[in-house]
């Protein structure tokens, strides 16, 4: 009994606090967290498989947007005055991959509803809104110069990660010539 441990009730087992402790920090990257990482990734085989493990639908919007030559934002050239978020990361701010929902409304042609005052002042609230290096992302991704800001993101890169054709549309499954 004198080497039994006694624990308050009211505080969590040793195993609780491991398996909390091995949880902590899973949060989802932001989109700037991961262009980072492809950074940082020394060559192209590991920047594909960063983008393909965290392949999500806002990575593809805003890859997309940064390469595909087809798509024409419908905002001013330059950077739009707007006050930084300075929350830290993980708190009072919004993320580029919940408001990359939102990014359709500045692509040329896209919401003809719009005027362009209104899509403007649209614009500086989602950049005031989001982290600082979201908005610095987003940014990048409108002037289509995110492979100057990060090292190795290259349309290559991106269409190999997502299996794009060069048309940044997914390639089609080859289908057999003859019936089944």
């Amino acid at each position: 009994m004198a080497d039994e441990v006694r624990q308050n009730p009211n505080l969590m087992s040793r195993e609780a606090m491991m398996r909390s402790a091995s949880t902590t920090g899973n949060r989802n990257l932001m989109i700037s967290e991961i262009l980072t990482r492809v950074n940082n990734a020394k060559d192209k085989p590991k920047k594909v498989e960063i983008l393909r493990q965290n392949n999500s639908e806002a990575l593809r919007m805003v890859l997309k947007g940064a390469f595909d030559p087809s798509i024409e934002w419908d905002l001013p050239e330059g950077t739009p005055p707007y006050m930084e978020n300075e929350a830290p990361a993980g708190t009072e701010h919004t993320v580029l991959m919940q408001e990359s929902k939102r990014l359709w409304h500045f692509i040329k042609g896209a919401d003809p509803s719009l005027n362009k005052t209104r899509r403007e002042q649209l614009f500086i609230q989602v950049l005031e809104g989001l982290h600082k290096d979201e908005a610095k992302v987003l940014l990048d991704t409108k002037a289509k110069r995110l492979n100057n800001v990060y090292k190795g993101l290259t349309a290559a890169v991106v269409k190999e990660a997502f299996d794009w054709t060069d048309d940044f549309i997914k390639k089609e499954e080859r289908k057999p010539s003859y019936p089944v």
